[in-house]
């Protein structure tokens, strides 16, 4: 498949370049700052430019087959970014339906989980992570209500431990004991669910 990847210079962002080339897809990594892609340069093409302005996006995008996005907020959050997710979903959803791709898959927070008591995520995430609940909620709801076939992830705490494959998957839900899983395994998930169309306008836990 030909995929374009957002966060592609974030921890989990350069799991899914690094997976996706493995598996034999052709990868587009669309950043701001190249620096951290240069291992890949030969293998993928890479385009410089601003994730908020959808024209650029647009142009990107327009060819491929689905879009992939482990773009997360810079943490502390600063006012400036308050609402960058948020802003990231409304300029990504406009420029895929201008380009006419719509399968999107985008990874979100499991503070978002209001049913989980073991871990207490959406109390942690209240308590501790005001700003990014407020603002992964608002994307999520940007995606909900477009018009593409969206799914989105919710690992709770990442790690950069290897990948191995072991994981669990939950519909809607956060598995139980779901504290923590690597970033490795959030991307072997993600690009497996490109393809995947029965999750497609799913919210989906993950974790070890």
């Amino acid at each position: 498949m030909k995929l374009v990847v957002l966060g592609a210079t974030g921890s989990t962002g350069l799991e899914i370049v690094r997976q996706s080339i493995a598996r034999g897809h052709s990868v587009t990594a669309f950043v701001r700052s190249p620096e951290r892609l240069k291992p890949f340069r030969d293998r993928i093409s890479i385009m410089q430019g601003d994730l908020l302005n959808s024209a650029e996006l647009e142009k990107v995008i327009n060819g491929h087959d689905a879009v992939v996005s482990g773009f997360g907020p810079r943490v502390p959050i600063s006012k400036a970014d308050a609402n960058l997710l948020r802003q990231f979903a409304v300029a990504l959803t406009t420029a895929m339906l201008h380009a006419d791709v719509k399968r999107v898959v985008v990874e979100s927070v499991a503070f978002l989980f209001k049913d989980s008591i073991m871990p207490p995520t959406y109390l942690l995430g209240r308590l501790f992570f005001t700003g990014i609940v407020a603002d992964s909620s608002a994307m999520e709801r940007v995606f909900q209500e477009s018009e593409l076939d969206w799914t989105l992830v919710r690992p709770p705490q990442l790690t950069d431990k290897p990948y191995t494959g072991k994981y669990r998957v939950r519909e809607g839900h956060l598995p139980h004991f779901g504290f923590s899983i690597s970033r490795a395994d959030v991307a072997d998930f993600m690009i497996k669910a490109v393809a995947d169309p029965s999750s497609i306008h799913k919210i989906i836990g993950i974790c070890n």
